[in-house]
């Protein structure tokens, strides 16, 4: 079969190699180079193991500081857009428990596929990535948030997750050092010794190599322009050279754009673009630098160590489609990696970063056919700020659904 991928991030390039694996003929098509968009520069952790879901029913006593306060890692931009309303009331809707619980689950199992697949591509083409599996700590602020989390803890523990431990600030400190310094006290944290980390814009680099080393067609630089349809199956794609490909089957993994374009073939989709950003800073070869991925729970920021660098990561916000870097919240990213790693680099070139992440209001992506639109149009979207964590599970179940 010809396949169609629309999308060059993780989430295409990953299921373009699953693909390929399974015998099938592929195209990958995107406007820009791999990992141009969310996959570029995001948090880098791999997080199998703790996977509590944004819409977390704690997200209501937070609202009104999430929404009110400057420096509130959460920020919405209200948009004549009623697609952004739609999607804000079905994520609030899904801020319950049984929800969260019913996502965890999910999460766990696809993230549990996603890392023995991940684990088996690294070791066949041996993928340099700047992987560790040095395990992550999440630290929570509040003696509140601490109890919530130990809850959370032992819920995925029933779930099937690996084992987590509660520990104190300075049993924390004992397990990652470079915390000792850190400016600001916290009450605790989860640790999870099975947790890794790597470089995502280097993982799609080297599948895009990969494939084309296998004598797939990937087509950059290439603006999707029309769909081109017979009855109720697509049967190509329009290019902006004006270039038609046709194939088989079309796979869409577009990332935060993957909504206008499904609803282009007449399929809607609860995707909304939720916009982070980072910062990238050289260790310099000090040994203040974390060895173990960090997660702030309170500032929703995230820490990983990427050989001599250190990726920080975060902030939640729902502006549409402005993918502008704010000086603000990269100023941001800085003084709370400073709070916590003072040391740890001379900070003196931070790779500024922004990026908007494709999520669904519970959390759990879309992978698929569905039940609307070209019988032959397949999903794969919505992973959220767990792209990374789910790309290669979320590649094995849309090859699934093309069988």
């Amino acid at each position: 079969m010809h396949v169609c991928v629309l999308g060059a991030g993780i989430t295409g390039l990953s299921t373009a190699y699953e693909l390929t694996q399974r015998g099938h003929r592929v195209t990958v098509v995107d406007r820009a180079v791999p990992a141009a968009g969310a996959s570029g520069g995001n948090g880098a952790q791999l997080s199998y193991d703790y996977v509590q879901p944004l819409a977390d029913p704690g997200i209501w006593a937070q609202l009104p500081k999430l929404l009110l306060s400057p420096s509130s890692a959460l920020k919405i931009r209200p948009q004549w857009d009623m697609h952004q309303w739609t999607w804000v009331l079905q994520f609030l809707r899904a801020c319950n428990a049984q929800q969260s619980q019913q996502t965890t689950s999910q999460l766990l199992t696809l993230a549990a596929q996603s890392r023995e697949v991940f684990d088996a591509l690294r070791a066949r083409e041996n993928i340099a990535c700047d992987f560790s599996a040095s395990g992550k700590l999440v630290l929570f602020r509040s003696d509140a948030s601490f109890a919530a989390a130990r809850q959370q803890m032992v819920l995925q523990k029933q779930l099937g997750g690996a084992a987590q431990s509660a520990v104190t600030a300075a049993e924390a400190c004992a397990i990652e050092p470079a915390l000792v310094h850190h400016r600001e006290p916290f009450s605790g944290a989860i640790y999870t010794e099975s947790e890794c980390a790597a470089d995502c814009k280097k993982v799609c680099e080297a599948l895009a190599r990969i494939l084309t080393a296998r004598g797939i067609d990937l087509r950059l630089g290439q603006d999707f322009k029309r769909w081109v349809t017979s009855g109720n199956q697509v049967t190509a794609v329009g290019l902006g050279d004006g270039e038609e490909i046709t194939a088989d089957a079309f796979v869409l993994c577009t990332g935060h754009t993957v909504a206008a374009l499904a609803a282009s073939a007449g399929v809607r989709l609860p995707v909304y673009p939720l916009k982070g950003y980072s910062i990238t800073v050289a260790t310099d070869g000090q040994g203040l630098a974390p060895q173990v991925s960090i997660t702030d729970s309170a500032r929703k920021i995230v820490f990983a160590r990427l050989g001599q660098r250190l990726r920080a990561a975060g902030m939640v916000e729902l502006v549409g489609q402005d993918a502008l870097v704010q000086a603000r919240q990269i100023q941001t990213l800085q003084q709370a990696t400073q709070a916590l790693f003072p040391d740890c680099s001379r900070y003196a070139d931070i790779q500024p970063w922004a990026g908007m992440r494709p999520a669904t209001p519970t959390g759990l992506p879309i992978i698929g056919r569905q039940a609307t639109g070209p019988s032959n149009l397949f999903i794969n979207a919505g992973q959220g700020a767990l792209g990374f964590t789910l790309a290669f599970g979320s590649a094995v179940q849309l090859a699934n659904s093309l069988s």
